[in-house]
């Protein structure tokens, strides 16, 4: 018995330990793990808003007071808007995840598929006012907050009971339905006959006859006056014009409705304040005024009710009273209020036939009190060159102050030549050495160039136009918000052709007077961007040759060096790519144009744009001194500039012990910045209310996701949310930054994640991750997740993995010995801890960390399994490849960028075959996955089919895994699953010794594709 009693403590001990014990990750948990998506807070700084988002499924919108003191959440709750006057939050509610999934599956039609809701609440109470089947709402940015607009969808069509009006009898649509057949075939059988009619005649006959177009805009709706417009205008209800005599769905208006295009649904203005509503009918866009006093509201004709015709309203607030802008039109676009709610401006098309090949838009103004709008500009407008119309692409602007409108004005395409026959004409590609960008380019690039304008002004009133833009001055920037007399050009037009291996091409710019559409020369040939000032005075840009800032100052045409007293660096010296270095960037404008800020390494500098006064370095170099990033944060979006004297807010990153936090600092009073918080934690999205001195900021770490807090002085937070509880329940990981030194005895940085349950007595495998340089990224949380390419480290860590995360140190030329010098010198001092298991290590990375780990199995036999991402295999054949997502050629980035080569192929040949795994491929001895997608436009998916084959070939062990369709990172999550757990009954296998699944031992032949995904573990019994 004395004995049973010794014992008893023991097996407690145990069986708690066990009880106690958290359990690993798995592949089930990605769905539910969430994160928090938008967020907003009032403009009184009472009350936040944010989304709760999981990876699958239903989401929470969470209303809450700022400190703490009222929530309400609401499920599927997203895209939230709360109003002016801090009193409602409205917000689109989803369909359930789980009807709209179940609805896919019986592939139900677009309007039959759940619909979405709209919910308004009224802060600081419960109730949730819901409405269903809402396609959109808006509320104006400003104003008084009283109003809303919602667009309901389509109603849902439900058979009639009990007879009655609606669905026609079986009869009647049996009978219809015979109709359309005989209809068909008659179509069918004049198909035929002209076939027949063009073997014996020639092609000719197909030609069509040309066709007289009509110059009514109405199609003989014109004097219909009393239709849509009418109707809705009055408030009440447009004719429905549906069903076209008794005929239903297959009557004659069915044809009719085919080619009238998408017919407008219900538009609700609703009162926040009074519950009153007013309805419109067929509306297919609106839009409020900044300020809330106007909507605007774009009508669709009723389709198969030629009575009826689209209109454009005016509707002003409070009163209510509505006006037509127009009708009769064919199209209306880019519709554009003035920030006073007082000017409408729109470009129609209301002259063609629907099937033009030509259309011309009009520019078109209206305000209240006109009779109808009034045409602005079209193609003889004083100022449209010959050959130019105007664009319907282009977004309209006022500027700030009302009086000049920006608009945009197009070549007049040449109309398709609809006598040709599609089979009979040649379809190719031709490449020209002069071509300003190369053919992959162009046709990535082809629907924007479709779409391109000339943006031009038109002072209201004035009828007359100035065009600012032109193949010379393709990119306009406005001033002052538009306010200014000239436009700031730019273009690279002349340098684009060097792009190909320089990887930019040099712009020229130019002040363009919005008067006349004179032209002053700024520079020419630089490399970078320009920006101007925001009242107009300066276009400054930093000349990454000189490394220094300059400014042109507009009103004498001097062009200086203002920061060439600066003696620290204001560039990157630590970039390691064979370039010049780029710069920190500048910070902002204080009012007036008085000074900019620069930002250095560490610290900001107020530089006067004159060059007169001497630089003042804001922080006094306190971020320097102490090795912390100080960087101002704008609070504010509305607000352009810095008052002299205001205390701004510094976001602070300490480079040594990565702590992030914030400080303040007082413009033009000398002192260091004074200290809010530095914690190891890292912030996301700083955001402040309008009016009050209350913030929210997202704060995280690796044990914490970022959880949204609330803050007035950036010392104290209060927590409002608190995602992904379940964590608890799960073996978690721990981060810690470790410094060793590399073979050419230089000091380096990584970051290792353990488990939360390390135990120092046991040996542990390990995966090495890489890219380039993560190691800032300390305090940052990794949520489980399925992998779009890489190992995913919460999953790894949590299944009894260390991961190990070096930054890599790069020479010119040497990016493969730049890699075996950073990451096998983390191997091996990693191979010393006495918790590692030095014969279970693996490499893994995905693009260049890819290409990188594809080079390394050829230089170290030290790694049990590697996985390698889209990797490059072959420098030579991808040096002079596409990046087809963007049609750039690869050859600037082997020369300039993260390559690294720094020379051509031809100039240093050496140099890509000794960086090309391909022509060592005989030395690989470590079993090696790669994944590389059909549709990858990064990386050419023939690199990776190149390392296989050559692999394949040699008898080496290796996998490749091509999803279809898939690009560079895997997008669809059915994918991401899947190579989650590939890649850990990979690295499982080859590193703890667990069976291996069937893709491993025996592939998946084609014949099994889409029935057996070899997934399955198999275990081979000995007999």
């Amino acid at each position: 018995m004395r004995k049973f009693f010794y014992l008893l403590p023991g097996v407690l001990c145990i069986s708690l330990a066990v009880t106690a014990q958290k359990k690993p990750l798995d592949h089930s948990v990605y769905d539910g793990w969430q994160s928090i998506g938008e967020r907003a807070i009032s403009n009184n700084g009472k009350y936040v808003v944010y989304a709760i988002t999981p990876q699958e499924g239903d989401g929470t919108l969470v209303l809450q007071a700022a400190d703490n003191s009222w929530k309400k959440e609401v499920p599927r709750g997203y895209g939230a808007s709360i109003t002016e006057d801090n009193r409602f939050v409205v917000f689109k509610i989803r369909a359930p995840f789980k009807e709209t999934r179940d609805a896919r599956i019986k592939k139900k039609t677009p309007n039959d598929m759940p619909k979405d809701s709209l919910g308004i609440v009224e802060l600081g109470k419960d109730e949730v006012k819901k409405i269903a089947r809402v396609k959109s709402f808006k509320a104006p940015e400003k104003g008084t907050g009283q109003w809303i607009a919602y667009l309901l969808d389509k109603p849902v069509v439900e058979a009639p009971r009990g007879g009655g009006r609606g669905l026609p009898d079986s009869v009647t649509r049996l009978n219809n339905m015979l109709r359309m057949a005989d209809s068909l075939v008659r179509v069918a059988d004049s198909l035929r006959n002209k076939a027949n009619e063009a073997r014996t005649k020639g092609l000719a006959v197909l030609q069509s006859a040309p066709r007289a177009e009509s110059n009514s805009g109405g199609g003989g709706n014109a004097g219909a006056t009393g239709g849509a417009a009418g109707g809705a205008a009055r408030g009440g209800a447009a004719p429905a014009g549906r069903g076209g005599g008794g005929g239903g769905r297959f009557g004659g208006a069915a044809f009719a409705a085919a080619s009238d295009g998408e017919e407008g649904t219900e538009l609700v203005l609703r009162n926040l304040y009074t519950g009153e509503e007013r309805t419109f009918k067929l509306v297919s866009e609106y839009y409020f005024s900044e300020q809330g006093n106007t909507l605007v509201i774009k009508m669709t004709k009723a389709n198969g009710n030629n009575a009826s015709e689209p209109a454009l309203l005016w509707a002003s607030l409070p009163g209510g009273k509505v006006d037509t802008v127009m009708t009769k039109f064919n199209d209306i676009r880019s519709v554009s209020l003035d920030e006073q709610g007082g000017q409408l401006v729109f470009v129609a098309e209301r002259d063609s036939v629907a099937k033009a090949l030509q259309k011309f838009y009009k520019v078109w103004y209206y305000k209240p009190g006109m009779d109808s709008a009034s045409m602005q500009v079209d193609r003889s407008t004083a100022g449209v060159k010959k050959g130019l119309s105007v664009s319907e692409n282009y977004i309209l602007t006022f500027s700030k102050d009302g009086k000049k409108l920006f608009f945009g004005l197009a070549s007049i395409k040449r109309p398709k030549d609809t006598t040709l026959v599609d089979f009979e004409t040649a379809r190719l590609d031709v490449w020209h050495y002069n071509d300003d960008y190369l053919q992959p380019q162009q046709l990535v690039q082809l629907n924007n160039d479709l779409r391109r304008s000339y943006t031009s002004v038109l002072n209201i009133g004035s009828g007359k136009v100035v065009q600012l833009g032109s193949d010379t001055t393709e990119n306009i920037q406005l001033v002052d918000e538009g306010n200014a007399d000239y436009v700031l050009a730019v273009s690279s037009k002349g340098n684009r052709v060097e792009a190909q291996w320089q990887g930019f091409a040099r712009q020229k710019a130019y002040i363009v007077s919005t008067i006349d559409g004179s032209a002053k020369l700024v520079k020419d040939k630089q490399r970078g961007f320009y920006t101007i000032s925001p009242k107009g005075n300066f276009v400054i840009w930093y000349d990454m040759t000189t490394r220094n800032y300059f400014t042109y100052q507009v009103s004498t045409g001097t062009v200086r060096n203002i920061t060439q007293k600066i003696t620290d660096h204001l560039y990157d010296d630590e970039d390691d790519h064979p370039d010049d270095p780029s710069s920190f960037g500048t910070a902002g404008w204080l009012d007036d144009d008085a000074a900019v800020l620069i930002n250095d390494r560490y610290d900001i500098w107020q530089v006067d744009p004159t060059g007169v006064k001497a630089p003042i370095n804001v922080t006094g170099g306190y971020g320097k001194k102490n090795k912390i990033v100080l960087r101002y944060v704008r609070t504010d979006r509305d607000k352009r500039t810095i008052a002299p004297g205001e205390q701004i807010l510094l976001n602070a990153f300490n480079r040594v012990n990565k702590y992030d936090g914030y400080f303040t600092k007082k413009i033009d009073v000398a002192g260091d910045p004074v200290q809010m918080s530095m914690e190891p934690y890292s912030h996301v999205n700083p955001t402040k209310a309008k009016q009050a001195e209350v913030y929210i900021v997202g704060r995280m770490n690796v044990q914490e996701a970022a959880n949204v807090y609330s803050t007035t002085d950036f010392k104290n937070f209060t927590r409002l949310s608190e995602i992904n509880p379940q964590q608890k329940e799960y073996n978690w990981l721990t981060s810690e930054l470790v410094k060793w030194k590399m073979f050419d005895g230089k000091e380096a940085e990584g970051l290792l994640f353990k488990p939360e349950n390390f135990d120092p007595k046991k040996k542990y495998p390990v995966i090495f991750y890489f890219y380039e340089k993560d190691a800032d990224d300390l305090y940052n949380y990794r949520a489980p997740a399925p992998s779009a390419s890489t190992v995913n480290i919460a999953y790894f860590v949590s299944n009894g993995y260390l991961v190990f995360d070096p930054n890599i140190y790069y020479k010119n030329g040497e990016p493969g010995e730049s890699a075996y010098n950073s990451v096998v010198s983390a191997a091996k001092y990693m191979a010393k801890q006495p918790w590692v298991d030095s014969t279970k290590m693996a490499i893994q990375g995905q693009s260049w960390g890819g290409y990188q780990v594809a080079y390394l199995v050829t230089r170290t036999k030290m790694f049990a399994a590697a996985g390698a991402g889209a990797p490059v295999a072959n420098m030579t054949s991808a040096y002079g490849g596409i990046r087809w997502g963007t049609g750039l050629n690869r050859q600037f980035q082997y020369e300039h960028s993260q390559s690294r080569i720094g020379a051509t192929l031809w100039q240093k040949p050496d140099l890509y075959l000794k960086n090309s795994p391909l022509f060592k491929a005989d030395k690989v001895t470590t079993p090696l996955l790669i994944m590389h997608n059909d549709a990858d436009g990064a990386v050419p998916w023939y690199q990776g089919i190149e390392y296989f084959t050559a692999l394949r070939r040699l008898g080496k062990k290796v996998w490749m895994l091509q999803y279809n369709g898939e690009d560079h990172n895997l997008v669809e999550r059915r994918n991401r699953k899947d190579l989650s757990i590939r890649l850990a009954q990979f690295f499982d296998h080859h590193l703890k010794g667990a069976p291996a699944a069937k893709w491993i031992t025996d592939g998946v032949p084609a014949t099994d594709k889409g029935i057996d995904w070899g997934t399955e573990i198999v275990e081979k019994k000995a007999f």
